[in-house]
C-alpha cells in the first residue's frame, strides 16, 4: 500500500496514464493490478466467511461504462468463492474501453451472473439484490465525473446508500465514491463508502475533510506503476496543456512575443515558427531594424516589430512594454547578442511590471537577476549547462556547479535545488532534458544527437512559449515542449537522418501534437 496523504489531480492521473501506454505499460496491466488490489481488501474483511456456497459472502458490483467498471470486472474474478453478481448501468455495446469491454466479455463467457440495466425502473426493481448483499462495489464513476448525476445512476447511487443504511451492507468504492468531485471533495449527492480503494496515488479530492463521510476507510493501492515512469515526460503531458475549445476566436489560443534577433535573424524566426507550429494563434517577433524585413521576408505568417537599432538597445524598452501587454507571454534572447547595452535592456524587459510571464533562453540569460522577488512572475529558463554562468545570480545557487552528463541523479537534484532557490521553473538541456519547479521533478529522454544542430533549442523555446501562453503551470508547459520537441526530432531524424535541420523538426511538430494530443 502506498502513502495516503501523497496525491495526485485527476487530470494529472490521466497524463500519467497515457505516458504508461506510450512506454509499454498498458491499460490492459494496470487494469488487472487494480482489479487485483480491490479483491483482496475485500477479501481481507470478508474470507473467514467464505466457507461454502450456502454460506458465500454476497457481492453486488455496480459498475458504469467506462474503466471504474472495468477495475470492477476484474475483480470480480479474483473474488473465488464469493457469490457475485454484476449490475451495468448502461449497455454492454457502450462500453468506453477495449479493456473494460474485454473484461467484460470474459465475464459474460465464463458465466457470471451479468445484468444490463438502462433505466431507473429496473434499478428499482432489482433494489431487493442491492438489501440482501453483504459487500456492494461502487463503480459507477471514475474520476472523470462532471456536472450533475443523472437517472438511472442517480437512483443507483440512492439504492446503495439504502443498502448501506438498513441492511448494513459494506460499501467498497472504486478509485472514488460515485458522485465526489475528485478534485474538491465536494458533492451533491455521492456514496457514502465504507472503503474506498483508490489507485496509485489519492485523488485530491479524497483528502478534503468534507470527504470522509463519503470515503470511509482510505487505501491506495499500488498498481505497478513505477517510480521512474512518473518522472517521464510524454504526450500525456502534452495533453495537459494542449485544450483548445471549438469556439475560440483568434487569439485565445495564446499571444507569443519573440524578442530577439540582431547579431542573428535566424534564431528568433525559428522560435517563432516553432510557436506557430504549436498551435499559438498569434505571434510577434519584436528584432532591431537591422534584421526586421530580413525575418519578415522568410515567412507571411510572421508578425514582425521593427525596433530602432541595429541590436536591442534601453531606446527600445517602451516599444516592447507596450507589446507585452498584448500577449500573454514573452519569449526573450534568441539571437540577441552580448552587447552591454542590449544586456541592459534586456533586463529591463524581464523586469517589465506588465511582463507576468515570460520564457528566458540564450542571449535572454545575460539580463536575468535571480531570484525571481517578484511573487506573480513566472518564468522559465531553458538553460544549457553551460549557460548557467551567464545569469546573475545572487545567493546559495551562486556557486554550485553543474554535475557531469553521465550523473543524471545529482544533475535532477541541481535542477530541482536551482529552480527551488531562484524561484523558476528550469529546462536544462542535454541529451537528457531535465525540467523542474523546485518541487517536482521530470525528465524527457525523447531527442537524439541529429539535435545538436544549430537552432533546435530555439525551436524548443517558441515551443515553450506556445505552451505558457495557454497554460498557468509552467512546469507543465515545459515538460511539455521538451517532450514536443524531442519527439519532433526523432521524427526528424527518421526521414533525414543525421542531416537534419531545425526546420525540419519544426515541420514535424505538428504531427507530434496531433498524434498525441
Amino acid at each position: 500500500m502506498r502513502n495516503t496523504e501523497e496525491y495526485i489531480t485527476p487530470e494529472e492521473m490521466a497524463a500519467l496514464d497515457e505516458n504508461c501506454r506510450f512506454f509499454g505499460l498498458s491499460p490492459l496491466q494496470l487494469m488487472e493490478n487494480a482489479g487485483a488490489h480491490l479483491a483482496a481488501e475485500i477479501k481481507k474483511r470478508f474470507t473467514e466467511n467464505v466457507r461454502s456456497a450456502e454460506n458465500a459472502v454476497i457481492v453486488t458490483i455496480l459498475a458504469g461504462k467506462g474503466n471504474n467498471g472495468g477495475d470492477a470486472f476484474v475483480a470480480a474474478r479474483h473474488l473465488h468463492g464469493f457469490d457475485v453478481k454484476i449490475m451495468l448501468i448502461g449497455r454492454s455495446q457502450d462500453l468506453r474501453t477495449e479493456e473494460t469491454k474485454r473484461n467484460w466479455r470474459i465475464l459474460k463467457e465464463s458465466g457470471y451472473a451479468t445484468e444490463e440495466i438502462t433505466d431507473s425502473s429496473s434499478l428499482k426493481t432489482a433494489s431487493a439484490t442491492f438489501n440482501a448483499s453483504d459487500v456492494i462495489i461502487d463503480a459507477i464513476f471514475g474520476t472523470g465525473v462532471k456536472g450533475k448525476i443523472r437517472e438511472p445512476e442517480s437512483t443507483a447511487i440512492d439504492l446503495i446508500d439504502a443498502a448501506k443504511a438498513n441492511s448494513n451492507a459494506f460499501v467498497v468504492a472504486v478509485d472514488i465514491p460515485s458522485g465526489l468531485n475528485p478534485d474538491t471533495g465536494e458533492a451533491e449527492k455521492a456514496v457514502q463508502a465504507n472503503l474506498t480503494v483508490t489507485f496509485h496515488k489519492a485523488k485530491r479530492g479524497l483528502l478534503k475533510e468534507d470527504a470522509a463521510d463519503y470515503v470511509g476507510e482510505l487505501v491506495v493501492a499500488d498498481i505497478g506503476i513505477p517510480e521512474g515512469m512518473e518522472k517521464l515526460a510524454g504526450p500525456g503531458d502534452v495533453r495537459l496543456v494542449m485544450k483548445r475549445n471549438a469556439k475560440s476566436h483568434k487569439g485565445d489560443n495564446g499571444r507569443v512575443l519573440i524578442v530577439g534577433g540582431g547579431p542573428f535573424f535566424g534564431a528568433p524566426t525559428l522560435a517563432a515558427l516553432a510557436a506557430l507550429r504549436a498551435g499559438a494563434d498569434w505571434v510577434t517577433i519584436a528584432a532591431p531594424k537591422s534584421v526586421s524585413d530580413t525575418i519578415s521576408s522568410l515567412s507571411p505568417n510572421l508578425i514582425v516589430q521593427p525596433l530602432s537599432s541595429e541590436i536591442l538597445v534601453e531606446k527600445d524598452v517602451p516599444t516592447v512594454s507596450n507589446l507585452i501587454k498584448k500577449h500573454d507571454v514573452v519569449v526573450i534572447g534568441m539571437g540577441l547578442g552580448a552587447d552591454e547595452e542590449t544586456k541592459k535592456a534586456t533586463r529591463m524587459i524581464i523586469e517589465d511590471e506588465a511582463n507576468k510571464k515570460v520564457v528566458v533562453d540564450a542571449d535572454g540569460f545575460y539580463g536575468l537577476h535571480l531570484p525571481i522577488e517578484v511573487e506573480d512572475k513566472l518564468v522559465i529558463v531553458t538553460p544549457h549547462a553551460g549557460e548557467f554562468s551567464k545569469m546573475d545570480i545572487v545567493g546559495k545557487a551562486r556557486s554550485v556547479k553543474v554535475p557531469p552528463e553521465d550523473m543524471l541523479e545529482e544533475r535532477m537534484a541541481f535542477v530541482c535545488d536551482f529552480s527551488r532557490l531562484n524561484k523558476v521553473v528550469t529546462l536544462m538541456k542535454g541529451p537528457t532534458d531535465i525540467i523542474s519547479d523546485g518541487v517536482r521533478v521530470k525528465i524527457n529522454n525523447k531527442g537524439n544527437a541529429g539535435m545538436t544542430v544549430g537552432g533546435t533549442g530555439d525551436v524548443l523555446a517558441g515551443l515553450v512559449g506556445a505552451f505558457f501562453a495557454i497554460s498557468s503551470d509552467p512546469f507543465k508547459a515545459a515538460t511539455a515542449a521538451a517532450f514536443v520537441n524531442g519527439a519532433a526530432g526523432d521524427l526528424a531524424l527518421e526521414e533525414k537522418g543525421y542531416g537534419l535541420l531545425a526546420t525540419d523538426v519544426i515541420e514535424k511538430i505538428p504531427k507530434v501534437i496531433k498524434d498525441f494530443r
